[in-house]
């Protein structure tokens, strides 16, 4: 007789089965992240704008893809500053666990 193993995942930020929720959950982050962002020292006003793609479930246990963060662009007006702009990549990376090379950060004019 099989036993069935289920297993707990915890729930990803951005997982969503439509696109348009995908999009407003997106949306959603950017101004979240902007909010923070723009209250922390030296960063001053600030747009974020977020790349998704789908992350198949490679443990085939829900069926579904999830959406993940991809690339992260930033321009701020504290850029300019090499210490504030090491700031907000070690933020976005913690947050979305993604790599340095996906987030660009600019000065804002």
């Amino acid at each position: 007789m099989p036993v069935s193993h289920k297993t707990e995942e915890a729930p990803s930020i951005l997982a969503g089965d439509s696109q348009e929720g995908d999009t407003a959950l997106k949306t959603q982050l950017e101004m979240k992240l902007e909010s923070i962002l723009s209250k922390t020292e030296g960063v001053g006003e600030v747009r974020v704008m977020l790349m998704t793609g789908k992350k198949k479930d490679t443990k085939g246990f829900s069926g579904s893809d999830e959406t993940e963060v991809t690339g992260v662009l930033i321009t701020a007006q504290g850029a300019e500053n090499p210490v504030t702009v090491q700031n907000i990549q070690q933020a976005v990376m913690a947050l979305f666990q993604i790599d340095a090379h996906k987030i660009k950060i600019m000065k804002m004019k």
